[in-house]
């Protein structure tokens, strides 16, 4: 008998037969291309029993598919920034004392942000996506118990860590007097209701995973009007609300956040959704890892990101207040580009967890590519123009000339790596889709600590110009995204690697 023959005694007689996975019942070797073929026959026979949401992303045009999927993020997004900044011109009528409150307590809030929505809130798209990919849907549904569990411990952290602690926090950050009466008055109400927070961003995320951005969307939009209506009748006692200044500005942000979970729960409930709420209540280990094994590093990540903020303005502090001043306009722009590639991100998540659950990796991989690619070039873009015009943006905060000059310096030397930080924040989105975080934890751990070790070589071995250390801050950003995707060009999503 030949060689080829020993290997294989049956081949495929039908496109039924390799459809349904039959052709290749007694195949003897291992040859990459049977193997290859196996798993083709496997993705047919799940794909057809797929629904047609689930098949786009795994068969659609990359590029349209993506960009349809982003789009309600992003204009969510912006929504979201407006309403902070309207909420901020609210507050700012109650005086000086209570917008410094409100204002040293946004990295807390921030923090939890970030970690229930896209830390852990990533872990449970990824695991959703990668569920349904793989053609697990009753797993998928299971998923969004485990997530309110997890949304209700993570809750109950911040709680009882802010009840707890948050004056001696607020203390260490700067506020006396007035200022921490109201950043203690908003902070209690809005971290007494952090489980709400958690589970209206753990929610929404589950429902991001399996495709459907227009729902989360369509929750932060419509709820939109009533946050800006309930803000400053509580804030000022209009109507029949009693005035309660700064704490009714929490309350509204609270109300908005157990409306929107109450929604996204009834929809997830109603068996209109790819997935819904499981009736019984039997929790696994494996289902509760799936979420984790992505969401924890994630947090981790996200602590590393506010750390890096944190050390980078304590660098630019010895160089005076206009220094601070203009240096905290400029990178306000960067923080703006964070929910600008979280809207193509959360994208990502989903098309390339879904692509891998399917075993489809080289196309997740062009998927990756593709979105990372878009956002470099919008980030770019953006920085780009700052660079070339920055008192077009610095010109909203201040006329100071100090001030000025110290932003402008900032825009033009960081501004022009502004591409290399979307395109790490991208890929860092893509691989949470993959469930591979060990190399985007290493690649803001470089960005880390070559900004702090820049800074301090700056600072005190070899003292320059403020210029000099923004030259940093843009190796940091260039590190950090060029270290991301030169790992997964070189195989980091490979089987066997995190």
């Amino acid at each position: 008998m030949s060689r080829t023959s020993k290997r294989v005694q049956r081949s495929p007689t039908s496109s039924s037969d390799f459809a349904t996975g039959q052709a290749w019942p007694y195949r003897l070797g291992t040859s990459r291309v049977y193997r290859r073929l196996d798993r083709k026959a496997s993705h047919y026979k799940i794909a057809s029993h797929m629904d047609p949401a689930t098949r786009r992303l795994l068969d659609g045009p990359i590029a349209p598919t993506l960009l349809r999927l982003a789009a309600p993020n992003v204009v969510m997004l912006v929504a979201q920034v407006a309403i902070s900044i309207l909420e901020a011109y609210f507050v700012g009528w109650l005086g000086a004392d209570a917008l410094a409150g409100v204002s040293v307590t946004f990295p807390l809030v921030m923090l939890m942000q970030t970690m229930s929505a896209g830390g852990m809130g990533g872990g449970v798209a990824s695991a959703v996506a990668r569920a349904l990919g793989a053609g697990r849907r009753v797993d998928a549904s299971r998923l969004v118990t485990h997530a309110i569990v997890i949304a209700l411990v993570m809750g109950g952290l911040f709680t009882v860590t802010v009840l707890g602690g948050g004056g001696a926090i607020y203390r260490a950050m700067g506020a006396r007097e007035g200022a921490l009466a109201a950043a203690l008055a908003y902070s209690n109400v809005i971290f007494a209701g952090a489980g709400a927070v958690w589970l209206f961003n753990m929610l929404a995320s589950a429902v991001r995973g399996t495709g459907n951005m227009l729902l989360p969307a369509g929750v932060v939009l419509g709820g939109s009007p009533f946050l800006v209506s309930l803000s400053p009748a509580l804030i000022f006692g209009w109507g029949p609300f009693p005035r309660m200044g700064v704490t009714g500005a929490a309350l509204a942000v609270v109300a908005y956040y157990v409306a929107g979970a109450l929604v996204l729960f009834g929809y997830l409930a109603s068996g209109r959704s790819l997935i819904r709420l499981s009736p019984t209540l039997r929790f696994e280990r494996s289902l509760f890892a799936e979420i984790l094994r992505v969401g924890a590093p994630s947090l981790v990540n996200n602590i590393m990101t506010n750390l890096t903020v944190v050390l980078l303005t304590a660098l630019v502090g010895p160089f005076g207040t206009f220094a601070l001043a203009g240096y905290g306009m400029g990178v306000r722009l960067e923080y703006l580009l964070i929910p600008l590639v979280f809207g193509f991100g959360s994208a990502l998540v989903t098309m390339v967890g879904t692509n891998f659950g399917a075993g489809q990796r080289t196309r997740a991989r062009r998927v990756a590519w593709t979105g990372a690619l878009i956002a470099a070039g919008t980030t770019e873009a953006i920085g780009l123009t700052a660079a070339l015009f920055p008192h077009a943006w610095l010109g909203l905060f201040s006329n100071e000339p100090e001030v000025l000059a110290a932003g402008a310096a900032y825009l033009r030397v960081v501004g022009p790596a502004y591409g290399f930080f979307g395109l790490g924040l991208a890929l860092y989105f893509a691989s949470q889709g993959a469930g591979r975080l060990l190399w985007p934890l290493l690649a803001g751990s470089l960005r880390l600590v070559s900004a702090a070790a820049g800074g301090w070589l700056i600072l005190h071995q070899l003292p320059g110009e403020l210029t000099a250390l923004f030259a940093v801050m843009a190796l940091a950003l260039v590190l950090f995204g060029s270290t991301l995707a030169g790992a997964i060009r070189l195989g980091a999503w490979e089987a066997g690697r995190r």
